[in-house]
């Protein structure tokens, strides 16, 4: 099965600072590419928890006591660790977005490459697809979408046309979406597709919401020492990964104690996020967006 190779392999396993001995989080195994990497440099007596709500990902889990997976979003992991009598792990991975299997399964939805229906669910039991979506939300919800999450230019038209072709028929799949888009581009053809596909498809996973979450998780049970590793690829999730750093909470606020002292739950790795090298985009083109961020996680007193 062709699941994308593991982005910025070694510089994300690196990051993670491996104990061996340790508790880790693949918080998004897809291929299982970097999960493999943990599980070398983890000993006998180390774990990997390791989360993927696609079903197609499971067919990768390597034969090996130390990983225990869950086919479930990340953003419900926390009673696994209950189940597992884990209060706390040493650090956290979560390479996001759509796996290459995920791009490549025509019948997925996902790239405006295939004829297929307008799914786009990772979780294939979830209720909210593409299609639903285009045929029930209002006008306004529709183009706060499109310029929210994808940052598309002409959010407004594209959001009146969609209204007014479902009022005729209701769009089903990724041909009868692009004969409607084709007229609407602006720009270069293949990013503007890029951007409304990209739009739909956080919408119908929730994925801002599921990050904000895993985020929050990993501030509450990272040990003093431990890393929160994330590559992200646009800058929506990169902007939250940032600032949550920056501050520990999803809005990007500031806060100060009653002393003034302003409230740092981590020790920034990355001043910088860390790209892909041109040799590991030339191998593998859809790294070229990645952007990897590294926090350490701060005693109490520290923070």
């Amino acid at each position: 099965m062709s699941y994308h190779l593991p982005v910025l392999a070694k510089e994300s396993i690196d990051a993670l600072a491996i104990k061996r001995d340790g508790v880790y989080v693949d918080a998004t195994f897809g291929g299982g590419g970097h999960s493999r990497l943990i599980l070398e440099q983890l000993g006998p007596t180390g774990l990997l928890m390791a989360f993927d709500q696609d079903v197609d990902a499971e067919e990768n889990v390597p034969a090996d006591d130390r990983i225990q997976f869950h086919r479930q979003n990340f953003r419900l992991m926390q009673p696994f660790f209950r189940l597992n009598g884990i209060e706390k792990f040493d650090g956290l991975l979560a390479d996001l977005g759509v796996s290459s299997h995920q791009f490549d399964t025509a019948e997925r939805g996902f790239s405006f490459r295939f004829e297929a229906p307008l799914d786009m669910r990772m979780n294939q039991e979830g209720a909210l697809t593409a299609a639903s979506i285009l045929r029930d939300y209002p006008a306004a919800e529709l183009q706060q979408m499109f310029s929210r999450n994808g940052e598309v230019r002409n959010a407004r038209t594209l959001a009146s046309r969609i209204v007014e072709e479902r009022n005729k028929k209701p769009l089903q799949t990724v041909g009868e979406f692009l004969e409607l888009l084709d007229p609407l581009v602006r720009g270069n053809r293949a990013r503007y597709l890029a951007q409304v596909f990209q739009a739909l498809r956080i919408e119908v996973n929730d994925e801002i919401g599921a990050l904000e979450e895993l985020l929050t998780l990993a501030l509450n049970m990272l040990k003093p020492g431990g890393r929160l590793v994330v590559i992200s690829y646009h800058s929506l999730e990169d902007r939250l990964v940032k600032h949550f750093l920056k501050t520990g909470n999803v809005r990007g606020e500031v806060i100060k104690d009653d002393y003034g002292k302003i409230y740092r739950p981590f020790r920034i790795l990355t001043k910088k996020a860390i790209i892909p090298s041109e040799t590991e985009v030339k191998e593998n083109p859809r790294a070229r967006s990645a952007k990897l961020r590294v926090g350490e996680r701060q005693e109490e007193d520290e923070a």
